[in-house]
């Protein structure tokens, strides 16, 4: 169990090195030297790089260390148009399923995101985001629809922050969270859906924004 925990722990490590651009994609993670620097044995370290690889992070190669992932932007958006279904079904079923206390946990964290949006850093203010995600997919109390979000959240990390602090929009994203949580209170499915697909159309033409800006500024480098 302490080795499962070492290996979560140096999978977040890992990955929020990957969403900041320490690890930029195509970089090689070697097993030994990240293990040593991280004071840990290379068995963790090997689960911890599966875990990523799981989640779409990470490419593992035939006796090659494993890179950090590039994917394309039709990957990612094929990513998004599964991670907008997965969490429409969720909102949804947490609509039927929730119980008030989750809820009401669900309005703590995009208060304390409004509260405190100004003061929080890029990085902060993002895994709140992502949290507030999180449990409206585990409000739905369906174990396989929670995990397969996580996954799919999780591989689009990276795309989704450097999109995300590119093109800040403060005032809509605090808006659109707090609508749908009304909606969630209201137990209004119809209500919740409208505004999480307004908050998810936003999403992907960020991203798409990102990419096309990442490929002028590589084809202005390529050209200067």
């Amino acid at each position: 169990m302490a080795e499962e925990n070492r290996a979560d722990q140096i999978a977040k490590q890992l990955r929020r090195d990957i969403l900041l651009g320490v690890m930029p994609p195509g970089a090689p993670i070697k097993e030994r030297d990240n293990a040593l620097e991280m004071g840990v044995s290379r068995t963790p370290m090997r689960e911890a790089i599966r875990i990523l690889a799981k989640e779409g992070l990470v490419v593992l190669r035939p006796s090659r260390s494993p890179i950090v992932a590039q994917p394309s932007l039709k990957e990612v958006t094929n990513a998004i148009e599964v991670l907008s279904a997965l969490e429409m079904l969720s909102v949804q079923l947490a609509c039927d399923r929730a119980t008030d206390d989750e809820i009401a946990a669900i309005r703590k964290l995009e208060r304390h995101m409004s509260e405190n949006y100004d003061r929080l850093d890029d990085v902060e203010r993002f895994e709140i985001d992502m949290s507030f995600h999180v449990a409206i997919a585990r409000a739905a109390h369906n174990e396989m629809l929670a995990e397969t979000h996580s996954s799919y959240l999780a591989r689009l990390w990276r795309a989704r922050y450097l999109s995300a602090i590119r093109r800040r929009s403060r005032d809509r994203v605090l808006n659109q969270h707090s609508a749908i949580i009304a909606g969630l209170e209201a137990r209004d499915v119809a209500a919740a859906q409208k505004e999480l697909n307004a908050h998810l159309e936003h999403l992907l033409l960020n991203v798409s924004e990102f990419f096309e800006s990442e490929e002028a500024d590589m084809e202005t480098v390529r050209s200067g």
